[in-house]
């Protein structure tokens, strides 16, 4: 029977695909750490930090460009003010919800105790620091609570499931992240209909609860490097975090072609994004309060990445995936992530095919309305890196006409070895991702 399926979808012509070079604005810190140092002298951030003083650094699980190093330069400062840093894990669900899990993330980073330079404290334990006018208990990681201070450092980029105000970013690292999967549990639970209004309503709770000492928001360039890195005290966080995630959203990359019948990612994972696959590119968003015009009518995922461990959120979304993202697939821990944010959309199963030609050949062969012969295809990475994609040869003339778009090689078939899998996907890309 399982012979008959591969019959079923029997002989598919795969496009050529040439590789290119999307244009966005590629302006970017070279020099991290004078960066880094140079917030951290401003005279209002400077005076949070007292010698003696514990602090405890939030570090979350996102990929971040120079996300090791800027923690190492923080940390080297609060040494240098004389305070005793630590790290603490502000993750929520993440890493199946278990201490050890979370540290073994961060460790995936290279966020170690010996290369940031101060211990590495991770437990799921949570104090409720308050309640919300409305009613919610609200509650932080218990080590970052009874320390003397906090440093937040996170990225900031519109969410993946709702619009507002505060999307990704400080408020919601103190929300959802420093909740852990308690506190995260309780935001979660009225869906995210109503997120945009309860993770600055429980962020406010903290900030005025807790020493926030400031925040170190990250913004990244389309390219996935550091554009910009902004301290924000407690008090400018309310007002300034909103302004930071406009100039995130204006700096986001996309897919600059339209009409696409098939997307191939290489992998997923929630070093990414927080669904895996993030839907600003694919269009595959998991609530109906978050949305974008992105329509390609079939996805498949070939791979986890190395730093999901197994957490396969985000698979949901997409159409057809191969056996071997289901072998590597963790499902209990998914499942919790899932748990705490109430949608289960993302760890649903697609179609599983046991490998890479038959999962794009199965997207090619089941489009509606298009000519199968010159498919509109492209081939990404991941999510977090689209500088550089492979489009078919039948979107050549959209490339050239595009002054944003660069031609970067010839067409070229997409090789693949007897198992049916794609060779050498590791050394498809270039450098500009």
């Amino acid at each position: 029977m399982t012979e008959n399926l591969y019959d079923v979808i029997g002989n598919v012509t795969i496009p050529r695909m040439i590789r290119v070079r999307q244009k966005f604005d590629d302006a970017e810190i070279t020099d991290i750490e004078q960066a880094v140092r140079s917030e951290l002298m401003r005279k209002e951030i400077c005076s949070t930090l007292k010698p003696g003083m514990r602090i405890a650094i939030a570090a979350g699980s996102r990929g971040i460009c120079h996300h090791k190093d800027i923690i190492r330069t923080v940390v080297s400062v609060l040494k240098e003010k004389g305070a005793c840093p630590f790290i603490v894990p502000a993750m929520g669900s993440h890493g199946g919800a278990t201490a050890e899990g979370q540290a073994e993330i961060l460790a995936s980073a290279q966020i170690t105790e010996s290369f940031v330079g101060c211990p590495i404290v991770s437990c799921m334990k949570t104090v409720k620091v308050g309640e919300t006018s409305e009613g919610h208990s609200v509650h932080i990681d218990k080590n970052a609570y009874e320390a003397d201070g906090i440093i937040l450092i996170g990225k900031i980029k519109p969410h993946t499931a709702f619009r507002g105000k505060y999307e990704s970013g400080m408020m919601k690292m103190m929300t959802i992240g420093l909740g852990k999967q308690y506190g995260a549990g309780i935001c979660h639970q009225a869906g995210f209909k109503n997120m945009a209004r309860l993770v600055p309503l429980f962020g406010n709770v903290i900030l005025k609860q807790c020493n926030i000492l400031f925040g170190l928001s990250v913004i990244e360039n389309a390219y996935a490097r550091t554009f910009m890195v902004k301290a924000l005290t407690s008090r400018e966080i309310p007002e300034e975090e909103p302004k930071l995630l406009e100039i995130a959203r204006s700096k986001m990359g996309k897919i600059l072609f339209d009409d696409i019948a098939v997307m191939a990612i290489d992998e997923i994972g929630k070093n990414y994004s927080g669904d895996g696959q993030d839907p600003n590119v694919t269009g595959r968003f998991i609530t109906p309060y978050a949305a974008n015009d992105v329509q390609i009518q079939k996805i498949c995922v070939l791979d986890l990445s190395a730093e999901t461990h197994g957490i396969m959120v985000g698979i949901g979304c997409v159409d057809v995936c191969t056996s071997r993202v289901f072998q590597q697939a963790r499902l209990e821990e998914s499942y919790i992530n899932a748990i705490t944010s109430t949608v289960f959309t993302g760890i649903h199963l697609p179609m599983i095919l046991k490998n890479d030609y038959y999962a794009i050949a199965a997207c090619i062969k089941t489009c509606n309305e298009v000519d199968l012969d010159r498919i509109r295809m492209v081939r990404i990475p991941n999510t977090l890196a689209i500088g550089e994609i492979y489009i078919s040869e039948s979107m050549m003339k959209d490339a050239v006409s595009n002054p944003c778009i660069e031609i970067l090689g010839e067409p070229e078939e997409m090789s693949f070895d007897s198992s049916g899998n794609l060779i050498k996907k590791e050394a498809f890309w270039g450098s500009g991702n």
